[in-house]
């Protein structure tokens, strides 16, 4: 519901909008909201992942979408809550980037239906290497293929 709202703030600052989809998700959670983990690389990551977000690469849409929620899956830099920020992070940037400009598309149907495939496509791309990367991106790419049928069996079904 807040992504119409952090969506500015995403295109400009994405550390300042993980920092409120955080508070955000963790509301009901407790602890320190906002904040990244103090630990080895975490901020490093980040600040290269938002250097990405703001223009930093020419990679095509869907490439950046599944980078954004990967690394963010992988590096879990909050405490708590990293999953709901990986995934609304990863609408930001599908709206950003004009991938899915109304956010309808549900990848993670496919995610959820194919848990298995996820973690370790996921687990792939933590290694860095190529082949894991390669079958993270492809992965991500087809649940986005399949969240846009998804979506379109959804509208189908609300309009008989």
């Amino acid at each position: 519901e807040a992504l119409g709202v952090v969506l500015p703030t995403w295109q400009r600052a994405p550390l300042q909008a993980l920092a409120k989809l955080h508070v955000l998700a963790g509301a009901d959670l407790g602890g320190e909201l906002g904040r990244p983990r103090v630990a080895a690389g975490v901020s490093e990551r980040l600040d290269l992942l938002a250097q990405l977000v703001t223009g930093g690469t020419s990679a095509p849409g869907p490439v950046l979408v599944a980078v954004v929620h990967g690394e963010l899956m992988t590096l879990s830099p909050f405490e708590t809550a990293n999953g709901v920020v990986a995934r609304a992070a990863s609408r930001l940037a599908s709206i950003a980037t004009g991938l899915d400009p109304k956010s309808l598309g549900v990848p993670e149907v496919m995610c959820l239906r194919r848990q298995n495939d996820y973690a370790s496509a996921l687990h792939g791309f933590s290694t860095g290497d190529a082949e894991g990367v390669t079958r993270w991106l492809l992965f991500w790419c087809e649940a986005l293929e399949a969240g846009a049928r998804e979506a379109r069996g959804i509208a189908d079904a609300a309009t008989t």
